[in-house]
């Protein structure tokens, strides 16, 4: 061993079974001092850089022995700790996934009931409105038919009359008077279908948006067109009631049995087939009511075409003479007159009053030429003083039909109609027939 410096010396020695080794660091006289390290007589001489590079290695690699030894002595425990919390987030995961997909089946599920609940709605409006079509066709046919029947004849107005003159009402020629009688009341109310409670649907579709306030609007307006169905089934209802309580009012002052009064259509038949009410809807027990009525009606108007209610000549014929005790035109000595006469020009229609047979035409002593027509329930009516005759004996004839013009043949001081009503073969007065054709005015 050997030392560099005579005023420093560090020794190192190392024995052992094989040998020596020694490390003497010699500082010098400036700052720098190496290391020495020696064995079996060998020296090594390093620097200081040198030196604590190796004895950071040596530290490094120590640490890294000791954390590689702890990491394989705790290994399992780290594995087992990553594993756990790997099957946690996992576990986490699909606890997630399952909540979505259980808010996606709900969402899907509210869908498909929201589609389902829409389509039944649908539905219902659909056949709802199909409802209504087929109630609106049902309405028009059961509309009030034209009554034919009235007599129209030629007016002898000049066409440059005034139109206002036209429009304004005339008084009777019967008895110059205008009766203007009140609707008769109703022994009983119709019962009519409650409307539906639109109110609150109104305000829901107000508030509600998208297709369930189409919806909502939709319903509401199904409903009004219900409501205006009902109504025009209560008032057809009471027009048809109230005509045919004037018309048995006014058979029933002339004294017609109404239960006898209607003549037999031609050409009819068939089994009898009872008529069941149909229960099944307010609707159409509504609608059953009003066929009735209808029926009644129609009846009724049949059986007055075969009463002599309407004047023989055209609207504005007017009256010449009534019937009663007057003074006889040619002997100047009261006498009865039997029947009531209208003036006219010579060659004017005349129509019957009411269907019938003609028992009679012909020159027929005073009356001249003159038709008689038997009607139902012991009615006739004759037509006198006529200059032609378009009918002959056994001839049927309906309400309205011209049979003859009129003249001035037989005893007559000029032209006019000589019209007489009678029941069974005894004349009376014409004007309590057309008194009640007044009455019943737009119902003929």
């Amino acid at each position: 061993m050997s030392h560099r410096s005579a005023d420093h010396c560090r020794h190192s020695s190392l024995s052992g079974s094989g040998g020596h080794a020694s490390a003497v660091a010699v500082p010098g006289h400036t700052a720098r001092a190496d290391y020495t390290f020696a064995h079996a007589g060998h020296q090594l001489r390093i620097g200081p850089i040198a030196f604590w590079i190796v004895v950071g290695t040596l530290v490094i690699m120590a640490g890294w022995t000791i954390i590689t030894a702890t990491y394989f002595a705790f290994r399992d425990e780290v594995l087992t700790r990553l594993i756990s919390r790997q099957a946690e987030m996992q576990f986490a995961y699909e606890d997630r996934i399952a909540e979505m997909r259980a808010q996606v089946d709900r969402v899907t599920s509210r869908q498909l009931l929201d589609q389902e609940q829409f389509e039944q709605k649908l539905d219902h409006v659909l056949r709802r409105q199909a409802t209504l079509e087929s109630r609106a066709a049902v309405l028009g046919s059961a509309a009030d038919p034209t009554v034919t029947g009235s007599m129209r004849g030629q007016s002898r107005v000049p066409v440059s009359v005034d139109r206002q003159n036209q429009t304004r009402p005339k008084p009777s020629p019967i008895s110059d008077t205008i009766y203007f009688l009140a609707p008769i009341e109703r022994e009983a109310r119709l019962e009519s279908r409650p409307l539906p409670a639109t109110e609150g649907r109104v305000v829901a579709s107000a508030k509600a948006g998208g297709i369930e306030g189409a919806l909502a609007r939709l319903q509401t307006s199904l409903d009004h067109v219900e409501a205006a169905q009902a109504a025009a089934l209560n008032a057809m209802e009471e027009h048809y009631d109230t005509r045919a309580r004037r018309m048995r009012g006014v058979l029933a002052d002339l004294g017609v049995d109404v239960g006898k009064a209607a003549a037999p259509r031609a050409g009819v038949g068939g089994p009898f087939v009872s008529v069941k009410a149909a229960a099944s809807s307010a609707f159409e027990g509504q609608l059953y009511r009003l066929r009735l009525a209808r029926a009644q009606v129609e009846r009724l108007t049949q059986s007055l075409t075969t009463v002599p209610l309407r004047k023989p000549l055209a609207d504005d014929a007017e009256s010449s003479s009534g019937y009663g005790v007057r003074i006889d035109p040619f002997l100047g000595v009261p006498a009865m007159h039997t029947g009531h006469d209208f003036r006219a020009s010579s060659g004017d229609r005349v129509f019957a009053t009411a269907s019938g047979v003609v028992a009679t035409a012909g020159w027929n002593g005073g009356y001249g030429k003159m038709i008689e027509i038997r009607h139902a329930n012991g009615f006739s009516t004759r037509y006198a003083h006529l200059s032609e005759i378009s009918v002959s004996m056994g001839q049927k004839v309906g309400l309205g039909h011209p049979i003859g013009r009129v003249g001035s043949t037989g005893r007559s001081t000029g032209p006019h109609l000589h019209y007489e009503t009678r029941v069974d073969g005894d004349a009376i007065d014409p004007q309590k027939f057309l008194r009640a054709g007044v009455r019943l005015g737009a119902h003929l």
